[in-house]
């Protein structure tokens, strides 16, 4: 990683992405012009990608031409390669935009330019189209948009490609020519090269015909946003969607509130296939579950649950002399989650019975008590007659060292166990692992 600084606080910086080609090096440039006379500073976030011979050149030429116009600067080398069926372009974009908010957050910088213009704007808008997308998708590239602490701006989202290559022309700006823009294995060079100049030949306006599209699909994306957060919390609890309330929603809110709920309930991106299919599936069953990415959907007694995969398979261990009597979390390796025990008031079991537990799987036969004064039976009646769903019970059991069950998932601590009330006492949560995120792209 190479740096460079100047003065400035926090609130006088901003950062501008540059990737050394015409439209980035030429935003670098007037930013500074704009800026320095204000006193603020100018960081040049460049990103090498490791794909080109000539990255390392690049890099270069940029670090020299940010710190000759005074410039900090802060560059990022990319790691690894795209998984078995990511595309190089959705990888490389995805990986540098996380580059480009490390190396923000580094410079202490909250706001960050990218040079994109109004051709790029059009060129998103029918690639999403061509995809298939939605609202959301044909919005194509918002001026503004925060992520966490950092804002991604493109101020010149309305400006034509001619004003950029003007600029460029008459200030004598040097910038790199990168020549996979060449190569037709990318969707948008095929775009740019073979499907742009038909159209401009067809079309009065196209570039600003579509542009304005996307600002349509963008106005109707922040209305789907807005009717879904009004629509979804009563629909929800604890995580699950509630199927009677949501069936009774028109069509165009229901189709709306199930597809904000899945993104908020699934760890990352989802095919707009499992919608179609809950769409049309989901109304009128009582039971059923439906495979999803990382995760698995499932609908029990009315009620819709995402249930992640955990991140390794559970070996289930067998393990002695567990001490959970202070509070905190207690790790279970091979059980795929862990064990929070918590100070409590009621439902909890004196500390001194948790001080040597036993962890293991179930075997069969295992017999509870869900009301102290009422018989044990088997775990498998007790979980019918609680209403616990078959996923909800997957995890440990404890046992005490003369034998007795302690506590089952999905249940709780067997009655016969708790402690009377005022007396010092501890509480038990079984807390499955979830699967990392993964990235959602942009």
């Amino acid at each position: 990683m190479n740096t460079g600084g100047g003065p400035g606080g926090p609130g006088r910086r901003l950062a501008v992405a540059v990737s050394g080609g015409r439209d980035s090096t030429a935003l670098l440039h007037a930013t500074l012009r704009a800026a320095l006379p204000l006193g603020l500073q100018v960081w040049a976030l460049h990103v090498h990608h490791g794909l080109q011979a000539e990255a390392d050149a690049w890099e270069r030429q940029v670090r020299q031409q940010a710190r000759r116009w005074g410039a900090a600067f802060l560059s990022r080398r990319l790691a690894g390669a795209p998984e078995a069926g990511d595309s190089i372009e959705a990888w490389a974009r995805r990986e540098r935009h996380r580059a480009l908010a490390d190396m923000a957050a580094q410079a202490q910088c909250s706001l960050l330019l990218l040079g994109h213009h109004r051709r790029d704007q059009a060129e998103t808008f029918l690639l999403q189209a061509l995809r298939g997308g939605g609202p959301a998708g044909l919005a194509a590239m918002p001026v503004l948009a925060q992520r966490r602490q950092l804002a991604w701006a493109r101020p010149w989202l309305q400006q034509p490609r001619e004003a950029v290559q003007a600029y460029v022309q008459r200030h004598r700006l040097r910038h790199v020519e990168d020549p996979s823009n060449a190569d037709e294995r990318y969707a948008r060079n095929r775009l740019r090269r073979q499907v742009w100049p038909v159209l401009n030949a067809a079309f009065d306006d196209t570039e600003t015909t579509l542009v304005q599209a996307a600002r349509h699909a963008a106005h109707a994306a922040a209305l789907a946003d807005e009717v879904a957060a009004i629509d979804l919390p009563p629909l929800c609890e604890d995580g699950a969607l509630l199927l009677a309330p949501w069936a009774a929603l028109p069509p165009a809110r229901r189709r709306n509130a199930l597809q904000a709920w899945l993104t908020a309930a699934l760890p990352g991106r989802w095919p707009h296939t499992l919608l179609e299919r809950l769409l049309d599936e989901l109304p009128g069953r009582r039971g059923g579950q439906w495979p999803a990415p990382e995760a698995v959907l499932r609908l029990y007694r009315g009620r819709l649950s995402a249930v992640l995969a955990p991140a390794t398979p559970v070996q289930a261990p067998a393990l002695a002399a567990l001490d959970l009597s202070r509070p905190g979390f207690v790790e279970l390796p091979g059980w795929g989650g862990r064990f929070e025990v918590l100070d409590s008031t009621h439902d909890g079991v004196p500390p001194a019975l948790l001080q040597a537990v036993r962890v293991a799987p179930r075997a069969g036969g295992e017999r509870f008590h869900l009301a102290e004064r009422g018989l044990a039976r088997s775990l498998k009646k007790q979980y019918q007659a609680a209403g616990v769903p078959a996923w909800a019970r997957q995890g440990p059991l404890l046992w005490l060292a003369d034998g007795r069950l302690l506590y089952a998932p999905g249940l709780g601590i067997d009655a016969t166990l708790l402690a009377a009330r005022g007396e010092p006492q501890r509480a038990l949560r079984w807390c499955p692992e979830a699967p990392g995120p993964r990235q959602r792209g942009s």
